[in-house]
């Protein structure tokens, strides 16, 4: 079963309190989607640990729920979103 674009942005939010959380539909299937993060949570750790993170929002629905997660992260002194 697919997930819908607001319950991952939801799930994120949930488990990283104040981030800034921006999810695309890649194909339009609700199974490939892209998530963009930024979060003060994220200071002082890897690349690798953000997406941990991240990955642990989301409560095991990775590769089952949801198919495919292109993500990108950041902290707010290096936002990848705009304002």
């Amino acid at each position: 079963m697919a997930m819908e674009a607001h319950e991952i942005e939801q799930l994120i939010r949930d488990g990283l309190p104040g981030a800034d959380v921006r999810i695309e539909d890649l194909r339009g299937d609700g199974d490939h989607y892209a998530a963009y993060v930024v979060s003060a949570a994220f200071e002082g750790k890897s690349r690798v640990q953000q997406h941990q993170m991240v990955y642990s929002t989301l409560q095991g629905k990775m590769g089952g729920d949801l198919h495919a997660l292109a993500l990108q992260t950041s902290t707010p002194d290096n936002s990848i979103l705009e304002d």
